[in-house]
């Protein structure tokens, strides 16, 4: 990998061929863990000709001094690229963005609609007692665990 963000790279080189070539490259976030949108084109082994455009989003975590590729996300078409990108502006709105990235307010703005409460997680059902374990183990306010020994 590398040492420093600006010499992280999505090119590809296999045969002396780029079959992976970056158009584009954006640092979304700089640090120990850092996050990059590429923009690449890919190599069609059979045309001999690049595709179209995909953006790669990806994260890097340095550890011992490089960084480290530990997840990515790729878009594999400009219409689920625009899907993305169109739920995102619903999701956030600018008018939303800009007073929040302010600390200001407008208003004219709209405010975002509450999210939903998460229901909360229900408490798994505890097994049923058999008859031969006894009144410790069929101890319902008892959460700790409880053995029985056959002496």
């Amino acid at each position: 990998m590398a040492e420093n963000i600006d010499d992280l790279t999505i090119a590809f080189y296999q045969d002396d061929r780029n079959v992976l070539k970056e158009l584009e490259k954006v640092v979304l976030t700089r640090g120990n863990w850092t996050t990059i949108m590429y923009l690449f084109q890919e190599l069609n082994k059979k045309t001999n000709e690049y595709e179209a455009p995909k953006v790669s989003i990806r994260r890097y975590q340095k550890r011992g001094g490089i960084y480290k590729q530990q997840s990515k996300f790729n878009i594999s078409s400009a219409r689920q690229g625009r899907t993305i990108a169109d739920i995102l502006l619903k999701w956030f709105p600018e008018s939303a963005v800009v007073a929040s990235d302010t600390g200001a307010g407008d208003d004219e703005e709209k405010p975002r609609p509450a999210r939903k409460p998460r229901a909360p997680k229900a408490a798994a059902p505890k097994p049923p007692v058999a008859e031969d374990e006894g009144p410790a183990a069929a101890d319902e306010d008892d959460d700790e665990m409880t053995t029985q020994s056959d002496i």
